[in-house]
């Protein structure tokens, strides 16, 4: 079959109503399971997986990456609105996008959240049509030296998310890369600041941790003191987003949707590591830095580009080599099993209008995306006008429903709830929640591939500097911890300067 005539059949598959329908329905219910805390876009697809049974292939396949598509932009809407992430990638938005909210501009974070994740799920799908078989053979090339230097170099992306304090930033981070060691030695099989406790065996479930770490703290903040948050503006601000502000982040979400097709390529890195990754180069190379964290619309943009730029880029290995790119993906592959298709090299050659029909179905979910969200955003985003006395209660409710519904487990509930008293203190103290989550995601990860590598070499060290790969790795890194200290040195520097000047202009009014 030529390129044509397979371009030709997958477009009749995809032009049926069928393939239309449910790829539609897909995003509508992958959108709605992500806009609700703990209900991940991986459980949605998971529950979704029985109901491609009786379907054809290419609708079942279009169900799912529709609900995968849908749940990931899904996650952003209650980070925005209520700083609950539905998804652990959505951790990165709500990081301005919730003070966007407090100013009553939550619509513009809505809406400039939809914008770019539309955006980056396109260039990421194009990704995929055009560079998958390069992709894939360079992904191959990782290893865990290769690994174990790209996590290295994202660890300084701890840097960018600090705040006002890379020593707290610092000290947050330790305390993340700490419980992440909890529960079983991945190799070794012993057991890791357990206590005895049977629970803890399997390791901190992250959307406990992760929803008591952003949403209770909000929570107990709001009993302790009612009256401050009845101060803030919490309308949503029926402005639509300002071309102006749109164009100006148009830099950010490229730039976002290439880390996000990079690390989605990869198998294993995840959406989570890629929306950091994104949002702190987005701080470090806007004019309005000082503004992230405090509400604003570029961080909303580079975080959710870099968080929907992994979708279509994690389909990478599972068309070209049949490797699942992340849970979600492995998941998918089950679909495929059960229409009798093998993903790899030989579906291009003995299915080759299933491939096209599904490109075609990525670039049309896009799109679709783009409706489903607007209509989503449009029903949700009255949360945002709920009193607080009534939303936060609700809050409540849905995190215990959230997080007991995933293992339906009582433990994972008292966990969220101490993680929400530990988010409380970090609140309290100014520590910042970013960089203990990325270090809670990426240790794991980390520690595994750097043992791995070590057991490939029997103990020597020079495996880490074996090719190309990691030496760029380690190039990176070391400039990057270089432009952190010269960036710190500057602020500090600045700092001094202003409150010289602060001094003399009292001096001056004294006399």
């Amino acid at each position: 079959m030529t390129f044509l005539e397979a371009l030709a059949a997958g477009f009749a598959l995809v032009a049926q109503w069928e393939s239309i329908f449910f790829l539609s329905l897909g995003v509508l219910v992958g959108v709605f399971a992500g806009a609700i805390p703990g209900m991940s876009a991986t459980m949605a697809v998971a529950l979704t997986l029985p109901f491609t049974f009786a379907l054809t292939p290419i609708s079942g396949i279009l169900l799912l990456l529709g609900v995968y598509k849908g749940g990931i932009f899904g996650g952003s809407i209650p980070a925005i609105l209520i700083k609950t992430p539905g998804t652990p990638a959505s951790s990165a938005t709500a990081m301005d996008g919730y003070p966007l909210a407090e100013q009553g501009r939550a619509g513009e974070a809505l809406s400039m959240s939809l914008y770019s994740s539309c955006i980056a799920d396109f260039i990421s799908n194009m990704a995929l049509i055009l560079f998958a078989a390069w992709l894939a053979s360079f992904a191959l090339n990782f290893g865990p030296p290769e690994m174990f230097t790209l996590i290295v170099f994202s660890l300084t992306i701890i840097a960018g998310v600090s705040g006002d304090s890379l020593i707290k930033g610092i000290v947050a981070a330790t305390l993340g890369l700490i419980l992440a060691t909890v529960g079983l030695d991945f190799i070794g099989g012993t057991e890791r600041l357990t206590f005895g406790t049977v629970e803890l065996r399997g390791g901190i479930n992250l959307v406990p941790m992760l929803i008591g770490l952003f949403a209770i703290p909000e929570i107990i903040a709001y009993i302790r003191n009612p009256a401050a948050r009845e101060q803030r503006v919490r309308a949503l601000g029926h402005a639509a987003l300002k071309w102006v502000d749109f164009r100006r982040s148009l830099k950010s979400i490229f730039r976002g949707s290439a880390i996000g097709v990079f690390m989605g390529a990869i198998p294993g890195i995840g959406a989570a590591p890629s929306a950091f990754l994104s949002y702190s180069e987005a701080r470090r190379n806007s004019p309005n830095r000082d503004n992230f964290g405090k509400g604003e619309l570029e961080g909303v943009a580079a975080a959710e580009a870099g968080n929907n730029g992994v979708a279509g880029a994690t389909l990478i290995p599972l068309l070209a080599l049949g490797i699942p790119g992340d849970i979600i993906t492995a998941i998918i592959i089950g679909a495929f099993m059960i229409h009798d298709l093998t993903p790899g090299p030989l579906l291009f050659q003995n299915n080759a209008q299933i491939v096209y029909a599904l490109f075609l179905g990525l670039m049309a979910s896009s799109v679709i995306l783009l409706v489903v969200g607007s209509i989503a955003i449009r029903v949700f985003r009255y949360i945002a006008d709920i009193p607080p006395d009534l939303l936060f209660p609700a809050v409540m409710v849905l995190c215990i429903f959230g997080v007991y519904a995933i293992n339906n487990s009582i433990f994972d509930v008292a966990l969220m709830l101490v993680m929400g008293v530990v988010g409380y203190i970090m609140l309290i103290f100014r520590f910042p929640a970013a960089p203990f989550l990325i270090a809670f995601i990426l240790g794991p990860m980390l520690e595994n591939s750097f043992r791995q590598a070590l057991l490939m070499s029997r103990g020597s060290p020079e495996i880490f500097v074996r090719g190309p790969i990691t030496i760029l790795f380690w190039c990176l890194t070391i400039l990057s911890v270089v432009m952190i200290i010269r960036a710190t040195l500057r602020a500090a520097r600045l700092k001094r300067e202003a409150a010289r000047s602060a001094s003399r202009l009292e001096a001056q009014s004294k006399t």
